[in-house]
Formats: structure tokens, sequence, C-alpha cells
């Protein structure tokens, strides 16, 4: 299954990938040379095929979890303090995607949109910390039942140019749903509250809407 967002570019690289094919196979005399501008075509083809991928996820819709946002490694876990919509300290959780990742952003949290945003920026390498700030990114706030409002950010890479951003304000969304893409290598950041228990560690490697990123920190009785 692939990502709409890909469809355009899929058709675009199967028809040049197809033409290379077919001009090596009639123009091209040395059977070496030959068979391998196809074996070529063909790798830059499947390369576009496994980015667009979009595996069919059903998330558990729990309102106790965060879960990952997106497929990647987690790059950062450190308490910032954030300026454009909470304007408080929060606790910023980083993924970076690789251009091997799945590249789909889906919904951390149910809740209602309240905040979305889209601001042009620079292409700093997305592991550079001036990236959550400088670079091309989309920010989105949802106010959810437990954790109250939690934000995340989607962020452009030195090569991904085109970030694709499906919520809007005012709309109900569901834990794990589709909610944009990320074009070829980025990164997203967790924006949550400060009483939250973060559940992963540094350099793991995290699932979409399947890895728990946070759960509701434990009440002391005592």
């Amino acid at each position: 299954m692939f990502h709409k967002e890909g469809q355009k570019i899929i058709l675009i690289a199967f028809f040049l990938c197809s033409v290379i094919a077919l001009i090596a196979h009639f123009y091209v005399g040395a059977e070496w040379l030959r068979v391998g501008i196809q074996l070529l075509a063909f790798g830059a083809l499947v390369m576009v095929l496994q980015f667009f991928r979009n595996p069919s996820r059903v998330a558990p819709k729990t309102f106790d979890e965060i879960l990952a946002p997106a497929d990647g490694k987690v790059v950062a876990i450190e308490e910032v303090e954030e300026t454009e919509y909470f304007k408080a300290p929060r606790i910023q959780v980083s993924i970076f995607m690789s251009p091997v990742n799945v590249h789909v952003t889906r919904y951390p949290a149910s809740g209602q949109v309240v905040y979305s945003k889209y601001h042009p920026g620079k292409y700093l390498v997305a592991w550079n910390p001036k990236s959550s700030t400088e670079n091309e990114r989309t920010t989105v706030v949802i106010n959810t039942p437990k954790f109250g409002k939690v934000g995340y950010r989607q962020i452009a890479g030195a090569v991904a140019r085109r970030i694709v951003n499906y919520a809007e304000v005012g709309e109900s969304v569901q834990q794990g749903e589709d909610a944009g893409f990320i074009k070829f290598g980025s990164r997203l950041d967790l924006l949550l509250p400060l009483d939250c228990q973060v559940t992963v560690k540094l350099n793991q490697s995290v699932v979409g809407a399947r890895t728990c990123v946070a759960t509701l920190a434990q009440k002391d009785d005592g």
C-alpha cells in the first residue's frame, strides 16, 4: 500500500525508469552496460516505492498513552522553552526519519485540533537542534482528554522540501490516523506536558501508531 502523496511521483518514476530501461535495451550494445543501466533504473524505482509505502496500522486508541507519530529514531529527549504556542516549558521528544523510514505522520493522541500552522524556513540537516525553530515546519496542537494539550512539529530536513499537513483547527482526530506526510528525510518533534512520563530512550527505534512514547505520570499517594 502506498501513500496518496506519492502517487504522482511513483507514476513519473515508473515512466522514467521504463524509458531508461527500453533505451538501454535497444541502444546499448555492451550487455554488461545494458544490464547495469536497467538494474540501476529498477533500483531507483524500488527506492521511490519503499519511501512512499504506507503500512496499515490500527492504533489501540487509548487516552492513557501518547504514541509515536512517525517511524524513526529518538534523537533528543529534553525540556525546552516552547515559544510558538505554549510559551512555557515542555518535554520535547525528537524523532529522526531517515530516507528508508516510513514517512507518514500519524496523530499521537485523540482529541480536538486547536492549533495548526505552517512556517516557511531553512533546510538545515534534521538532526541539527536549530532545525526545530529555523527549518520549514508545521506545528499542530491537540487538546486531549487526559494529557491536556499535546503538540507535534513536522520539520523538513536538508533533503525534504515538502511537508503535507492534514490537521485543521476544530476537527476531532483519532490516535494513529493519517495526519500528513514529509517527503524525503525529516524530523518530528513531540511537545509534551512536563508532568507526563516519557517511556522511550535516546537512540531507540520507534514505530508510528505502535510505540508508546509517554504515559501519565504516576502520582505518589503517600
